[in-house]
């Protein structure tokens, strides 16, 4: 008989040493990625700067992979004004030397030679390649070699993306699969570094403003001092243009008083250049400029009006403040009178000193470069120049009736009555401005959102369907991308569009008879997969009598979906969307009460007031939107002669409410028409 076969001894052994080595080579690129993390956690533990961390990082990561370079790059919160992105590179000693080019290779041409740009996330989505290219055009315009390969991974902190690693080669170069897993392995570490930068960066900024407010509170303290002392105007002057420039950080700040050849108050044609000649009363300088300048003392130096253009385009553009980043580069139809000192202050904000339409003189803040004078600066220094207008109006007026002593108290008083309404009404204004403000960068944040993200993946797709040797399958997605972001941009034009039909006279809505019962079932049909994607279930509630309606068809299926979609947005998940339907008599009126009902966060009482309004969002809310939905449901309401409310209850021993929005529309059935 023939024995049976068997492995020789040899081979057994080989397989069994693959086996030991494969599991030492796991160990020891396990062992290998928690040093790494543990190293960069300590980096993070001690560091102080943010700024020096991310450099520690970066070598740490640039000589843990062998790379030529290694580039941070923390992702700014786009719904975030006060997020800056910061950029961190560290290049290997042999580069450190090179020069910069000229102009960094293109992101164009990395696309062209793959594999150049490789990410260790996958799957890779257009997002992520979207952030992971910024950071390369972001990042390394600064690079001594052009790029050939790159090994990159977007952090994610909280749910969203906060900056990139990108590992650089300036040779060709295969990334191994070990590589990748180790990039893997230290990009939550990584995240948190990300994370502390935003932070610091956020503290700063908000201690900054805190600074400013601090300033600006403590300048009108001392404007309101005062208005109420005993001072002399011209001394008052000279100590409110000094307080004004310092506390807006201005390297020069004047005050001058204009004297007209004709009355004060003789009526002049709009535009018109006046005869008049301008004398400055009010000079403050800091040390600085006062060191750099050899220029004599320009206080009581005076000027006519048609020698300067710089003071005429205040009466050309009708009193408004005047602004030039860099005055020099005007044309000579605008020269500015010599002591303003142009070629060493040539940035200039000129506000005019007005009172009934007269200008009275200017208020001028002057610096050596350019600043971006922000809103709130501008409304301080208008406040600034109203009280001086006040004050220099009163010092006249005073003047003129000096000589009547029994009326001097009474218009003394009346005088202060005046300057505290102007100054309530300053305040208002300010106030009224700020919010005006805030309501607009809300509306720029939002719109600009939902047309730049649709725009950059069409962008995207576009030219990703230009490389060639794309696959069919490939093809076929981005086309289907394509026509998704078309379509958002579509529905949200016509969504404004809508809106501004409903805002303006229209016709009276075209009624037609409906079977409400059997519409609100469709409906609620119709939302059930999408609920049902979020884990939510709907529950419809209706009269066995189904109900008539006379409605615009159109209109009212608009509203229920938006309602639907609404409550599909911010319910919480493993809870029950409720629609119901019911008829009432309100004083002889036959009404239908719809109520759609879902389990979410409260809605507190100050977003309720401004919960239809356009473009407005509650406060802490992160989903997705434009702020269109629920305006245009009160606008459609109010087509169809209804009303619609929201109520917000609180759930007990949850911290969820159950939040109700009632639909009331009246009833004209075909019973009831006279």
């Amino acid at each position: 008989m023939k024995k049976p076969l068997s492995s020789p001894p040899h081979y057994v052994d080989d397989i069994d040493r693959l086996q030991s080595y494969q599991v030492k080579l796991m160990q020891h690129q396990e062992e290998r990625a928690r040093q790494l993390v543990q190293k960069i956690n300590q980096i993070i533990a001690n560091s102080s700067a943010t700024a020096l961390m991310l450099q520690e990082i970066a070598q740490l990561l640039g000589v843990a992979f062998q790379v030529d370079c290694c580039c941070l790059v923390s992702v700014a919160d786009e719904t975030s004004d006060e997020a800056t992105t910061t950029t961190t590179n560290w290049c290997a000693d042999e580069y450190l030397g090179l020069p910069h080019p000229e102009e960094m290779f293109s992101m164009e041409q990395l696309l062209m030679h793959s594999p150049v740009l490789q990410c260790a996330a996958q799957p890779l989505t257009i997002e992520d390649i979207s952030i992971i290219q910024n950071s390369l055009v972001i990042g390394c315009q600064s690079l001594p070699l052009p790029i050939k390969a790159v090994l990159a991974i977007p952090t994610r902190f909280g749910g969203n993306n906060n900056g990139v690693i990108n590992l650089i080669k300036f040779q060709p170069y295969e990334w191994s699969e070990s590589e990748k897993e180790l990039l893997k392995e230290v990009e939550s570490a990584c995240a948190i570094a990300f994370s502390r930068v935003a932070q610091a960066q956020l503290i700063a900024h908000q201690e900054q403003y805190v600074q400013k407010s601090k300033q600006h509170q403590s300048l009108i303290k001392q404007l309101t001092v005062l208005s109420r002392s005993n001072l002399e105007l011209n001394q008052m002057l000279q100590l409110v243009i000094a307080s004004t420039a310092e506390s807006l950080q201005a390297d020069r700040g004047l005050l001058i008083s204009l004297k007209y050849t004709d009355p004060l108050f003789r009526t002049q044609a709009k535009k018109q250049i006046p005869k008049a000649r301008a004398t400055v009363i009010g000079e403050w300088a800091t040390e600085a400029q006062n060191s750099r300048t050899s220029k004599p003392d320009t206080l009581a130096q005076s000027f006519l009006i048609s020698e300067c253009g710089l003071c005429q385009r205040a009466f050309m553009d009708s009193g408004k403040p005047v602004i030039f980043d860099d005055y020099t580069d005007q044309n000579e139809t605008l020269t500015a009178a010599p002591l303003f000192a142009i070629e060493e202050l040539p940035a200039v904000l000129l506000v005019p000193l007005e009172s009934q339409g007269k200008i009275l003189g200017f208020l001028v803040l002057q610096q050596s470069v350019i600043r971006n004078w922000q809103p709130a600066e501008l409304n301080l220094v208008e406040m600034v120049c109203a009280q001086m207008s006040n004050a220099i109006i009163q010092s006249q007026t005073l003047r003129q009736v000096q000589t009547l002593v029994d009326d001097r108290t009474a218009k003394l008083q009346s005088s202060i009555e005046l300057q505290a309404k102007l100054h309530e009404k300053t305040r208002q204004y300010v106030d009224q401005l700020q919010k005006l403000n805030e309501l607009k960068d809300e509306f720029l944040s939002n719109m600009s959102d939902r047309l730049r993200y649709p725009l950059t993946n069409m962008l995207m797709s576009i030219r990703n369907l230009r490389l060639p040797g794309i696959a069919p399958e490939r093809q076929a997605r981005y086309l289907d991308i394509l026509e998704q972001e078309c379509s958002k941009e579509i529905n949200l034009i016509n969504d404004l569009l809508t809106l501004q039909k409903l805002e303006s006279p229209h016709e009276a809505p075209l009624l037609q008879s409906i079977d409400l019962n059997t519409r609100i079932q469709d409906i609620a049909a119709s939302f059930e997969k999408k609920l049902a994607e979020k884990g939510l279930r709907i529950s419809v509630d209706l009269p066995e009598d189904s109900l008539k309606l006379q409605t615009e068809l159109e209109s009212f299926d608009r509203i229920l979906q938006e309602l639907l979609t609404n409550a599909c947005k911010y319910s919480e998940q493993d809870t029950i969307v409720r629609l119901e339907a019911a008829h009432r008599v309100d004083q002889q009126i036959d009404q239908v009460i719809i109520k759609v009902t879902n389990i979410g966060r409260a809605i507190s009482e100050e977003e309720a007031t401004y919960i239809f309004d356009k473009f407005r969002r509650g406060k802490g809310r992160w989903t997705p939107g434009t702020g269109l939905g629920l305006a245009l449901v009160k606008s459609l309401v109010q087509h169809l002669n209804g009303a619609i409310a929201v109520e917000s209850l609180p759930i007990s021993d949850s911290e969820q409410s159950e939040i109700c929005f009632t639909l009331t529309l009246p009833q004209f059935s075909d019973e009831s028409k006279p």
